[in-house]
């Protein structure tokens, strides 16, 4: 047995309501996971500021850039 709409309901005159995209699923997972590394980061790096007097001195600088561009993890 076979059902066809009648022809009022299978037709509307208003348009097809487009959907608004927002980021991806990966757009979104990657945005997490740079804000809980950034987060992370900071963290770290106020602890270590806390550890040596809670200046940030030209030496605390470069000991800061050596530890987070090294390939080392020291943390």
């Amino acid at each position: 047995m076979a059902f066809t709409a009648p022809h009022d309901l299978a037709y509307t005159d208003t348009p097809a309501v487009k959907r608004t995209s927002g980021p991806g699923f990966f757009s979104r997972m990657y945005a997490t996971i740079a804000a809980a590394r950034m987060r992370q980061a900071e963290r770290e790096i106020s602890r270590y500021l806390g550890g040596n007097g809670g200046k940030f001195t030209d030496e605390a600088e470069r000991e800061i850039e050596r530890r987070f561009l090294s390939n080392d993890r020291l943390w």
